[in-house]
């Protein structure tokens, strides 16, 4: 298959894997372009879905971004397409991300195409994982993923995951005190099921989750003292799995790479039988972030906390219609 034989159903069907992507509050901050002539799909940045209290250098914008731009990446495999990324190609287009280059000859990246089918089977749960370890192999295999995209995954010492769990609450309690902060959440949020609601975006009430009894594990409280109907409360894990995403630097193109990275992990853990949660509660202040790094570990940059194990799936998020975001011109 070549560029010139890529049809809209293909394109269409490439983007709507890509969209199955993680995201900030679910936002899906993100527009795809394929330019017929050139056989090239382009990603933009959707400033309209910004949310600048909650992430005003739009890092995790970026990283919602990074991940769909994965996600076209293992699809595009799939297919038997060899995608080829620029990313960041134009200095005067600052929304302008990546611009994905499709032919079905050239170099290819085998590790790719088996990770398509945890695509759709990739959601964030937030209900109690057991309490068990995760085999060194397993860690090992996800750190490789990490590497793979430029990134790092370390996993701290339970010592460390406890200051993490410290942060989290400093985190908690600054977004107490930050009525912008607030009034995101609440806007991204809705308390009740995504069938009485409607929504395409957002995160709907059967994805919050329990809330957490007698432990604490590294989860956003979306209902942020909202009354949720039929939420009860359960008791998590005691010593969860955490991992830490991170990048050597911290620019825009390190926020897109950490993305991929990011995405390439939850799609291995998910074909290991793991599942997953992810929160950037305590990296969205800058006062608290310097201290969720390890100081002895070689990770400059902490992208992402990521919660790991074994349990329930979580709820599936809706997604945004895919002609709401792919267009041809």
């Amino acid at each position: 298959m070549n560029a010139e034989s890529l049809d809209t159903n293909t394109i269409t069907a490439l983007v709507t894997d890509a969209v199955a992507a993680p995201s900030l509050h679910n936002a899906q901050p993100w527009v795809f372009r394929y330019v017929r002539d050139t056989g090239v799909i382009r990603l933009y940045a959707d400033p309209e879905r910004a949310l600048p209290h909650t992430d005003p250098e739009n890092r995790g914008l970026l990283m919602g971004c990074g991940a769909a731009l994965f996600n076209l990446r293992v699809a595009a495999a799939a297919a038997g397409l060899t995608p080829r990324v620029l990313l960041l190609p134009d200095p005067a287009s600052a929304e302008l991300l990546a611009e994905v280059h499709l032919s079905g000859t050239g170099p290819s990246d085998d590790t790719l195409a088996p990770l398509a089918p945890s695509i759709r089977r990739r959601h964030s749960s937030r209900l109690p994982f057991r309490d068990e370890g995760i085999p060194a192999a397993t860690r090992e295999r996800l750190s490789e993923a990490a590497r793979l995209e430029g990134g790092e995954l370390f996993f701290p010492d339970p010592w460390h995951v406890r200051s993490i769990l410290d942060r989290i609450r400093d985190a908690e309690e600054s977004e107490a005190l930050d009525p912008g902060v607030h009034e995101e959440t609440v806007r991204w949020t809705r308390t009740k099921p995504s069938a009485v609601t409607a929504a395409a975006d957002g995160i709907p009430g059967e994805a919050f989750g329990p809330r957490q009894r007698g432990t604490s594990v590294p989860m956003r409280d979306f209902a942020v003292g909202r009354p949720v109907p039929g939420r009860d409360s359960k008791a998590f894990e005691k010593n969860p799995n955490i991992a830490l995403l991170g990048t050597a630097r911290d620019e825009p193109v390190d926020w897109v790479r950490a993305g991929q990275a990011l995405e390439r992990v939850l799609l291995r853990a998910t074909a290991d039988g793991l599942v997953a949660s992810i929160t950037s509660q305590p990296l969205e202040w800058q006062d608290i972030r310097w201290a969720v790094r390890d100081p002895v570990s070689a990770m400059a940059n902490v992208q992402m906390v990521i919660r790991l194990g074994y349990g329930p799936e979580g709820a599936t998020s809706p997604r945004r219609p895919v002609t709401e975001v792919l267009d041809f011109v």
